[in-house]
């Protein structure tokens, strides 16, 4: 039933909403669906998680991305019963101010770039291990002239064992597409299938966790290096997978380390070093939560991630 699924999308415009929403998730590797926390903002990433978050939560982030863009988010949930939440969450981003020449290289004065998405979502418990959630989502574009509007959807599922602290994570990620292209070709959202676990070790105050990414794409294009060397197997599924781990300093404090093999490959170049580690920390007091990330994308670029999140 699934398969149609899998193999309907392609990538195509508004790559932007693969940006990370949680700081918790930016500082493991840039994702994780699969943390189970009273974390507003990990919901944005698997809507099945909402049903871990308390009622009446207000959550608001801003991230510095490459090249001054700035990244701005807002998102509010309500409890409607015994097993269910629904939420609301929004998220700008601006991309700056750029000067605009013609054909000829005659100046055309400057002009600007940005992305607007909302989500309602909904998660529902199904058992006392499973939950389900789902996000439908009215995005926005606009570039100098040009600008598009598409709606898209998320599918997410959990399972939880709290007696082993494990979690386990499935979400079909940016289904949907255009319906007003930028030109005249309609094209699809990013479309990716996430796969994601995290257990807490028993005699450790340590928590690991990994997510596999665009699992839908797992074609011809990743059995080739750079160098046109054949990837072996590890070295293919590396590519999907994005590695993190929590230190809980405390019931209220914990650290995070994260590693995203793909970006270290993509975006390193000749002497760089660390491309695609990430770090970050976490602090529960009362009713509000802090949480920072650093990410390193590149040898000329990182990004920072803060959020705020208040139980009213």
């Amino acid at each position: 039933m699934l398969l149609p699924v899998v193999t309907w999308a392609q990538d195509g415009v508004f790559n932007f909403l693969r940006l990370p929403f949680s700081a918790h998730a930016a500082a493991l590797g840039g994702n994780n669906i699969s943390l189970i926390e009273d974390d507003i903002s990990l919901a944005f990433h698997n809507p099945a998680l909402l049903i871990n978050v308390s009622d009446n939560t207000l959550h608001l982030n801003y991230m510095t991305y490459i090249s001054d863009s700035k990244v701005a988010g807002a998102m509010y949930d309500k409890v409607l019963g015994e097993r269910s939440v629904a939420a609301v969450a929004a998220r700008y981003v601006d991309y700056g101010s750029f000067d605009g020449y013609d054909e000829n290289n005659s100046a055309m004065g400057s002009f600007d770039a940005k992305d607007i998405e909302v989500k309602l979502m909904y998660s529902y418990l199904l058992s006392d291990r499973i939950s389900g959630g789902v996000s439908g989502k009215f995005i926005s574009s606009k570039y100098e002239s040009y600008n598009s509007i598409a709606l898209g959807v998320d599918l997410g599922l959990n399972y939880y064992n709290e007696d082993s602290d494990f979690s386990a994570s499935l979400v079909f990620a940016n289904l949907g597409g255009q319906v007003k292209a930028f030109d005249d070709k309609t094209e699809k959202l990013p479309f990716d299938v996430q796969l994601g676990f995290s257990k807490r070790l028993s005699h450790a105050p340590l928590r690991v966790s990994v997510t596999l990414n665009n699992l839908n794409h797992w074609d011809k294009d990743h059995f080739y290096n750079a160098d046109g060397s054949e990837d072996n197997f590890s070295e293919m599924l590396l590519k999907h997978a994005v590695f993190g781990a929590d230190l809980m300093l405390g019931k209220n404090f914990q650290v995070s380390l994260g590693y995203n093999y793909r970006i270290s490959q993509e975006l390193s170049v000749s002497g760089s070093k660390w491309d695609g580690l990430t770090a970050g920390a976490n602090l529960s007091v009362k009713r509000v939560k802090l949480g920072a990330s650093y990410s390193k994308l590149h040898v000329s670029s990182s990004s920072f991630l803060f959020n705020i999140s208040y139980a009213l």
